[in-house]
């Protein structure tokens, strides 16, 4: 199989880890790496506190992290921590970056002159967007007055994006399109499902314990239902990264052997349409 790409996904804020706020941004970006034949290795939820980031950020270069997204704290106030962070994390100063700056200034004139904001212009609060981890790139954000970052260190290249889904995605969508594909290639991911006449694991247990082990290129699991909401459960099997004809002569051989051994262990089963 073809080398897939490794990231981590740092989500930071407060609001999150007290409930205030559910984080949407990491399934998204699971989905989305995954469907490009990314491989996601963590998801990590951090409080809006500069040493725990900073941190979490050095044993991600520390883990060989291609990419590490981080969502969230790229605002004016003073809880929005993140690129500071970032910054220490990779032993890097923050500077004043003039085209940030100006990503800024622009999306709130612009933003003024529609009747969304009161005033345009620049402010302190706003001026501090657009310091930027030294080497930094910013990332036109579409539907918001913070600019994603882009930086590199070493092998390793951590993106910043706002908390805010719609930015998050806009920025993922409008400013990193050659980002992705450089990043993750061809890549693809390739997927079905057996549902099983069956609501036990454990009498499935038998059966992916002898498939499993034979096919590491794919990912072979029983999703587990409420007890008592249905008579069956799905097994997902599925195949990330790599040239479109491996992805199914894998998945394929993976699909044959399971309903082999489903039917010489007498379990019902068909594919989930």
């Amino acid at each position: 199989m073809t080398y897939s790409a490794i990231a981590e996904i740092l989500v930071i804020g407060n609001e999150i880890l007290i409930g205030d706020i559910q984080d949407t941004n990491t399934s998204w970006l699971c989905g989305l790496i995954n469907s490009r034949g990314g491989h996601v290795a963590r998801g990590t939820m951090l409080r809006d506190n500069v040493d725990e980031i900073a941190a979490e950020v050095g044993r991600a270069l520390e883990r060989g992290a291609d990419v590490i997204f981080t969502s969230g704290g790229l605002g004016p106030t003073a809880d929005d921590l993140t690129l500071a962070a970032v910054a220490r994390g990779l032993g890097l100063p923050l500077e004043l970056h003039p085209e940030a700056l100006r990503m800024v200034k622009e999306q709130y004139d612009n933003f003024h002159a529609r009747g969304i904001m009161a005033q345009g212009g620049l402010n302190p609060g706003r001026e501090k967007m657009a310091w930027l981890p030294k080497g930094g790139v910013p990332l036109f954000n579409p539907g918001g007055t913070a600019p994603g970052v882009l930086v590199r260190k070493g092998r390793t290249c951590v993106i910043s994006l706002p908390g805010v889904p719609s930015e998050l995605k806009g920025i993922i969508e409008v400013s990193l399109q050659d980002f992705m594909q450089q990043t993750f290639g061809d890549g693809g991911s390739l997927g079905t499902a057996l549902r099983v006449l069956c609501n036990d694991e454990s009498i499935l247990e038998p059966v992916l314990g002898r498939v499993v082990p034979r096919h590491p290129g794919v990912y072979i699991k029983s999703l587990a239902s409420t007890v008592g909401m249905t008579p069956e459960l799905d097994i997902t099997l599925t195949v990330t990264g790599g040239r479109a004809e491996e992805r199914t002569a894998l998945l394929k051989a993976a699909v044959e052997e399971l309903s082999r051994g489903l039917t010489e262990d007498g379990i019902g089963f068909r594919e989930r349409a």
